[in-house]
């Protein structure tokens, strides 16, 4: 039986991060960033940028890594997540909430998943949600906000926005639909998702 160990994503696991995030080497990719980055950015420096985050605590996301029995996992997936205080791009948004900026220390922002091709409807989107819960309430989170999207029914979303997961997902690890947002993502929709999280 497939086993999933969901673990930050520290500085010793940066060539697992690119596998998940830059297969391909790109100079210009996501690398996850795009709310995280200052108002002028050199896209060509966010690897570099996600590798010094890595470093720090708390850690810029989490990983999930899927094996069997004994074996070492191999690395299947990822949750970026960020402080809305690290969140430049968004506190700037015109599109979704930018919220009260004297919560944005204890309110965190479930940025993105992915997961790898070949890994995909074996649970592992939840295991890295429900993983990045429990991290962001033991760093002090007292919100968790989100922004999916909501396919059309009977259909799956499309694989350009997939990466910012679904409603669904997000209400299977707890949070509560407050609204639609002015941002979409392959046309479709982003919606404000919360899970507030009770002080420990």
């Amino acid at each position: 039986m497939a086993r999933i160990d969901v673990v930050p994503a520290t500085t010793d696991r940066f060539d697992d991060i690119a596998r998940v995030l830059n297969p391909t080497g790109r100079e210009q990719a996501c690398w996850c960033m795009h709310w995280r980055a200052p108002a002028q950015e050199d896209v060509t420096t966010r690897g570099a940028r996600l590798r010094e985050l890595t470093a720090q605590e708390p850690a810029p996301g989490m990983l999930a890594y899927l094996g069997t029995g004994e074996a070492p996992g191999e690395v299947a997936g990822w949750l970026g997540f960020s402080r809305r205080s690290a969140a430049r791009s968004l506190q700037r948004s015109r599109v979704l909430p930018v919220g009260e900026p004297g919560t944005w220390d204890t309110t965190w922002v479930f940025m993105c998943v992915t997961v790898r091709t070949g890994f995909r409807r074996q649970g592992v989107a939840q295991a890295l949600l429900d993983g990045g819960v429990g991290y962001a309430a033991a760093h002090g989170a007292t919100a968790l906000d989100a922004f999916p999207v909501e396919p059309p029914p009977g259909r799956r979303v499309p694989v350009s926005a997939a990466f910012v997961g679904t409603v669904g997902m997000y209400e299977r690890a707890g949070f509560d639909r407050l609204g639609p947002t002015g941002a979409t993502s392959a046309r479709l929709t982003r919606w404000h998702l919360r899970r507030e999280i009770a002080p420990a």
